[in-house]
């Protein structure tokens, strides 16, 4: 899948289907966060990879907007250091990859957004210098239930030419 059909294809993921991830792929989505672009070269991130099953369940509880988490094969703990001026934004330019990346392995995930933070960085031993960010669910899922052909607002109300309200003729 090119990115461009990646990017337009994409949809958030919370519910997922057994089965075991190559570590192969496991390592791209890994890297594919690893190498991202960030400002400065600061690259401010550290991942936390979670395969075993037992943590996944227990992340459940600290992942309150994001309780399938409990359902996925792994999961990705996507950790900032706020002391970059530029953390949120490089570790969010980060977490996208990941995300297209895993998609064009037909795996999804959905950015959780709801986390009891500082208890999960106890439950991990995350050092407190650090912030979590968010955590990436990954896993099969079934894809009829996934939504597509997703209402999107139309070109003419988000896109504009030369400052703001004068449109793009098509």
């Amino acid at each position: 899948m090119n990115v461009y059909e990646c990017v337009k294809s994409l949809s958030s993921v919370r519910s997922y289907l057994d089965g075991e991830v190559p570590d192969e792929v496991i390592m791209e989505v890994m890297e594919s966060g690893r190498s991202s672009p960030s400002a400065h070269n600061n690259q401010p991130w550290e991942f936390v990879l979670i395969k075993d099953r037992a943590m996944l369940q227990e992340m459940g509880k600290y992942c309150t907007s994001g309780s399938f988490i409990v359902q996925v094969a792994f999961a990705v703990v996507l950790l900032v250091d706020p002391q970059s001026k530029w953390h949120q934004i490089d570790g969010t330019r980060a977490a996208q990859n990941m995300v297209l990346v895993a998609w064009s392995h037909g795996l999804g995930s959905c950015w959780i957004g709801r986390i009891e933070k500082e208890e999960l960085k106890r439950y991990l031993g995350v050092p407190e210098e650090l912030d979590v960010l968010t955590v990436l669910p990954f896993g099969y899922f079934d894809k009829r239930r996934v939504a597509t052909g997703k209402l999107r607002k139309s070109p003419d109300e988000v896109f504009h030419l030369d400052g703001y309200g004068k449109r793009i003729p098509r």
